[in-house]
């Protein structure tokens, strides 16, 4: 049976060849690293977070009236209801952390270099659009916590005379976050989202395969770097099989992020679960300490710092255009990090700066 349907997928499309060339055929660079997986392993993240969702979205109620209390009950009464709900809280957390490593690696690799700005650029709005997730998200639950992280990211747009007002109140949808906000947030959440990430998602992907992969800007390979004055995809002749040397560095990847996953699952279940993300939201209570999230938490500290609201919001939107379009930013042809000190101090400043302001703004 199984040979009949191989035999009548080969007539109609090619399955043997298209293994060939997709699969044991194609050429990855020598000296790849475990970095590279991270791509696949942010898909398989968003794979996860769509299934889990989809599970929730059957019992979930996007009404203030319901909706803490139909959450409450897939932890407590649906069959299984607590390890999606956690298996998605807890996999939105480490997403966002993938998609970051994976942007870090590549900027630290050089690979956003000509002829590979569309493929940095649709990473980047990636990341950004990973981030509208959480946010619009993290509101549903309509807890304490949620309610009143959400208030003080949306109030950020105020900063900006005339407009900002607006922004912010077509977020809400009025003058504070309520019934209409959660139905917005919603709506973004499991349809408007996750349509423009798949679409991003698709053109990322034909942008890979379409160039190639870059080979690792260190040792040997990185000696037969060309000048691109044309298109031509990057190929990898003395390289290895894609299948099965490269599926296997990712499968293994694979294995260690579900293991992580089940590991806060299991051991640490409260990790990004705080006493305010149990309480019904009540907008008369303000919570001594609300936070945003941990992947919030530099620019909310950064905002905290800088005396002059409008500033601070400035300055953060001038570093996401500037991060957004980098590869036209840096222009010189040297991708090894290693040989730029100039850049390479910046590229670790920043870092550190990002990790310090993260941690100020954690116990602050």
């Amino acid at each position: 049976m199984t040979g009949k349907i191989k035999n009548w997928l080969e007539i109609r499309i090619g399955l043997d060849e298209l293994v060939r060339t997709q699969l044991t055929e194609y050429r990855v660079p020598r000296g790849i690293n475990i970095f590279y997986t991270l791509g696949i392993v942010a898909l398989a993240a968003f794979i996860s977070q769509v299934v889990t969702g989809f599970f929730l979205l059957i019992y979930y109620i996007p009404d203030t009236e319901h909706a803490f209390g139909s959450v409450q009950d897939i932890m407590s009464k649906v069959p299984f209801g607590w390890l999606f709900r956690l298996m998605h809280a807890v996999g939105s957390n480490l997403m966002v952390a993938v998609v970051i490593f994976h942007m870090l690696s590549v900027f630290f690799m050089g690979s956003y270099k000509k002829p590979r700005e569309m493929t940095w650029i649709s990473g980047a709005f990636m990341l950004l659009m990973t981030l509208a997730f959480c946010l619009s998200g993290y509101l549903l639950p309509w807890s304490q916590l949620s309610y009143w992280a959400t208030t003080i990211v949306t109030s950020i747009p105020t900063a900006f005379p005339y407009a900002g007002e607006f922004v912010t109140r077509m977020m809400r949808g009025g003058e504070t976050v309520s019934g209409i906000t959660l139905n917005r947030f919603f709506a973004l959440h499991v349809t408007l989202l996750p349509l423009l990430l798949i679409l991003f998602i698709g053109i990322h992907l034909f942008l890979v395969r379409r160039i190639g992969i870059s080979a690792p800007p260190f040792g040997k390979a990185a000696e037969k770097k060309k000048t691109w004055i044309a298109f031509a995809h990057e190929d990898h002749p003395d390289g290895h099989a894609f299948y099965p040397y490269f599926v296997q560095k990712e499968m293994y990847v694979l294995m260690v992020y579900f293991a992580l996953m089940f590991f806060i699952i299991s051991f640490l279940p409260t990790l990004f679960f705080p006493e305010d993300a149990n309480t019904p939201a009540d907008q008369f209570k303000t919570p001594a300490h609300i936070k945003p999230e941990w992947y919030f938490l530099a620019a909310y500290q950064m905002l905290k710092l800088i005396p002059n609201k409008l500033l601070g919001v400035s300055i953060q939107m001038a570093l996401m255009v500037v991060f957004v379009f980098w590869p036209f930013f840096d222009t010189k042809e040297e991708e090894n990090i290693l040989q730029r000190p100039p850049l390479l101090a910046v590229f670790l400043l920043s870092m550190i700066t990002w990790v310090g302001l993260t941690i100020w703004g954690k116990y602050s």
